[in-house]
């Protein structure tokens, strides 16, 4: 199992622990809004990191945002295998017609 799965087996567990136990349950107890809002801090601190160039600091924040990212999909029930089924889904598609796709 890749350390993405156990992740996200961690942050799935989490949905039912105390809050006061955890950092993930304490952010999903405070709901989907307040997760989506936590994702994006964390977003812009790795665009920060993408601009300055520091490739330790931006490591780190892509992790935040990965955490953050599978935080805020599990608040409103949303898996890494729908995530995964998505991406497999597109796999061979031209961004460019995916897109298009998307409009039409």
């Amino acid at each position: 199992m890749s350390a993405l799965h156990r992740l996200a087996a961690t942050i799935e567990a989490r949905k039912a622990a105390d809050p006061d136990s955890s950092w993930t349950a304490k952010l999903l107890s405070k709901g989907p809004e307040k997760c989506a809002e936590k994702f994006g801090e964390e977003a812009i601190e790795a665009v920060i990191e993408a601009v300055r160039g520091d490739r330790d600091r931006l490591t780190a924040e892509a992790a935040d945002v990965i955490f953050h990212l599978l935080v805020m999909l599990a608040a409103r029930d949303v898996t890494l295998a729908d995530l995964e089924a998505e991406l497999t889904r597109r796999e061979g598609q031209s961004g460019l017609a995916e897109k298009a796709a998307r409009q039409g």
